[in-house]
């Protein structure tokens, strides 16, 4: 893997193709994590949901809910997650596993980098767990975001309704991109399902996924801090002329 890659992807210069507009939103998506305080209206928010909603789904079953909040809900809602993480923060768990209980490679390895890459980013020590538990606790503010997001599927579906999920939640952050914006997709707001819960009125079958934080950046990002691997590390390719 490199350092920092350019956020905008290069054309290919076999083809001599003219840089494409989605792809340019695609490579242009980061996981922001320090949103300004420019506010982002409900329509955008419609717009984006609009759009986001035309992701693939087996057999148009669409499994997702989305509980979007905004000033005075957010900052309650922020409140009593953040009381939560503080006060008890070994008492609360995700209803699935998101992460493998052992990691083989070459998922450590880039796990590990992450870790490196991103606390170095902040001038946080890996051996730092005061600094890097300040910043985790910045998750529930939404990272100042001024609009969240907490995603719910039906506990009553299977595993493919949860790959329609994620090609809805990458339409969502990608919808965001192409109105200005970016976001930040947290797995963390799975774990505090029993806050979230009654805060707003989710029902019993749906299970919290994960929550999107979105907003205008405080920094236009240059380059994308987390490498990607090349392709003929993940792609094979079969019957092909050369």
């Amino acid at each position: 893997m490199s350092a920092s890659e350019e956020i905008v992807i290069e054309p290919n210069a076999a083809c001599e193709l003219a840089r494409n507009p989605i792809d340019e939103v695609i490579a242009g998506r980061l996981s922001c994590r320090e949103f300004s305080g420019s506010p982002v209206s409900r329509s955008t928010v419609e717009q984006i949901l609009r759009v986001a909603r035309f992701a693939p789904s087996g057999a148009n079953i669409q499994p997702w809910h989305v509980y979007v909040l905004a000033g005075a809900a957010k900052a309650e809602v922020s409140a009593a997650l953040l009381h939560a993480y503080e006060t008890e923060p070994n008492e609360h768990v995700s209803e699935y596993q998101y992460y493998a209980s052992a990691f083989p490679e070459p998922y450590l390895g880039r796990r590990q980098e992450f870790g490196r890459l991103f606390y170095d980013s902040l001038g946080i020590a890996q051996s730092d767990m005061a600094a890097r538990s300040r910043q985790t606790a910045k998750n529930f503010a939404f990272f100042g975001a001024p609009v969240g997001l907490i995603v719910t599927i039906d506990r009553r579906l299977a595993m493919g309704s949860w790959l329609d999920l994620g090609m809805f939640v990458q339409n969502v952050m990608l919808a965001a991109v192409g109105r200005g914006l970016q976001s930040c997709p947290q797995e963390t707001f799975a774990k505090y399902h029993r806050i979230l819960r009654p805060a707003l009125s989710i029902p019993a079958e749906q299970m919290v996924a994960c929550g999107i934080s979105m907003g205008h950046p405080k920094h236009q990002a240059r380059a994308r801090l987390m490498p990607r691997a090349d392709l003929e590390a993940f792609a094979s390719f079969k019957g092909f002329e050369n």
